[in-house]
């Protein structure tokens, strides 16, 4: 693989991961919320969920390239509808107490990326756009779902670095943070319906 194909591969798989997705706009609420102790159940389950979807993306190429568009039309909607409560949820939720914070949960960060559209499309094309012009082998797709879950959950652990370094103005501003958190992840919603 040229160094040029590599390197654009890199640039495209770092604009995707760093931008506003729900598993980087719920890892932000959360460690706003309750805390990075608090939240780092959820956060594991973010990490460990792309991990698990990349790999899944990796097969579904290797294996499935005909069942694919039916698949994703399908699951883009189940994913805007999944954001669109997330986003109501974050838009109506309140600083949470000690007695609150159970909902930080490992499942519940391991489920969303099971329909977080965004992360799905960004292996598939990433693969399809990059990598099966050069193979079509499955550890190679494999290789690089691995490379882009890696960028991921840097980008995700940012995203929590940046929850940090708002905490103390969350309590203050919460309803603000939320409204245009919730916001951004219309932007998700719209962007997958608008692919749809």
């Amino acid at each position: 693989m040229p160094l040029y194909i590599l390197t654009s591969f890199l640039i495209y798989c770092l604009i995707n991961a760093f931008t506003p997705g729900p598993g980087n706009i719920l890892a932000l609420n959360t460690v706003s919320n309750y805390g990075v102790v608090k939240g780092r159940p959820l956060f594991l389950g973010i990490f460990a969920g792309y991990y698990v979807v990349q790999a899944i993306c990796a097969a579904l190429v290797f294996g499935v390239s005909s069942l694919l568009p039916n698949f994703l039309h399908v699951l883009q909607y189940v994913g805007a509808a999944y954001i669109l409560w997330l986003a109501w949820h974050i838009a109506c939720s309140k600083p949470q107490t000690d007695e609150m914070s159970k909902s930080a949960s490992f499942m519940q960060g391991f489920m969303l990326q099971f329909v977080n559209v965004k992360i799905y499309l960004f292996g598939i094309t990433a693969l399809t756009a990059y990598i099966t012009a050069y193979s079509n082998e499955l550890h190679v797709f494999l290789l690089f779902e691995m490379i882009i879950a890696t960028i991921g959950t840097i980008a995700t652990i940012t995203w929590i670095g940046l929850g940090v370094v708002i905490q103390k103005y969350y309590f203050k501003y919460y309803r603000i943070i939320n409204i245009i958190l919730a916001l951004t992840l219309l932007q998700c919603v719209y962007s997958i319906l608008r692919m749809a």
